[in-house]
């Protein structure tokens, strides 16, 4: 039974990815397709920041690629030897608070140690810093994209928690994405079911999948990584058959396994 991901693979380098490997051991073959594409920006202004620990209360990251983008930043020399000789150990006796576990093991890769990634989504995350931060302390500094969603900054607003937001990467939609889309539903047929993992992929893939599976768009079985992703689809009138627990590959297996009625 065939299932399609609207997900980047996991890194190149690092075996394959978790959700095909899941879902294969439930009999699923599934097949992943790149929806977005992200251009880094402001690394210089990131690093300027990073290099004042004093000037804030912690860090806040709610995607793998705010930290990808914080890696960069140090990845030259000297920076990387700012990091690692003083810079590291002061933000390390701050809060790193992070959204899901793929985020939180990058955090631990640049040798911070994430709190909150059993919060699954920035609502939950918000609620989770607000237990734990002084209202009107220096800020959280929050690079993010550039179509970040504004539930956690108003959460913490309306708590008094101070926060600096800095885009860090900008998204767009992956140059190939109809072209792979096409190429799978002719040569793949329609999908028993299909996942979002993001907003901005159900608003870059629904047209085109809409487009090519015609009438039969009403046998897909459409899942969500999340709540948030969830709202996206169901504002846009996709019936969303299930919503991962968590976003992980267990949970998400378990969902469209239970949708499929298997």
């Amino acid at each position: 039974m065939k299932v399609l991901l609207l997900k980047d693979p996991k890194d190149r380098d690092s075996g394959p990815d978790p959700y095909i490997q899941e879902l294969g051991l439930y009999g699923f073959e599934a097949s992943l397709i790149p929806v977005l594409s992200f251009e880094f920006v402001s690394l210089q202004t990131f690093f300027e920041k990073l290099s004042h620990p004093d000037r804030y209360e912690g860090l806040i990251f709610t995607s793998p690629r705010a930290v990808e983008a914080a890696k960069l930043c140090l990845g030259e020399n000297s920076k990387n030897e700012a990091w690692r000789n003083s810079l590291k150990e002061k933000w390390k006796t701050k809060s790193a608070y992070v959204v899901g576990k793929a985020t939180a093991s990058l955090v631990e890769e640049i040798g911070l140690a994430p709190q909150g990634e059993k919060c699954g989504n920035s609502e939950k995350l918000a609620g989770y810093i607000c237990a734990r931060e002084t209202p009107n302390s220096s800020p959280l500094l929050f690079p993010c994209g550039s179509l970040k969603r504004e539930v956690l900054p108003t959460i913490l607003k309306e708590k008094g928690i101070s926060l600096e937001s800095l885009t860090v990467y900008q998204t767009a939609q992956h140059p190939s994405l109809q072209e792979s889309l096409k190429n799978y539903f002719s040569q793949q047929g329609i999908p028993a079911s299909i996942t979002f993992f993001s907003p901005s992929g159900v608003r870059f893939c629904l047209q085109h999948i809409q487009k090519f599976s015609g009438d039969l768009i009403n046998q897909i079985k459409f899942a969500a990584i999340g709540p948030t992703t969830a709202e996206a689809m169901e504002a846009e009138g996709i019936p969303v058959s299930c919503t991962a627990e968590n976003p992980t590959p267990q949970d998400l297996a378990a969902g469209i396994k239970k949708a499929l009625h298997l």
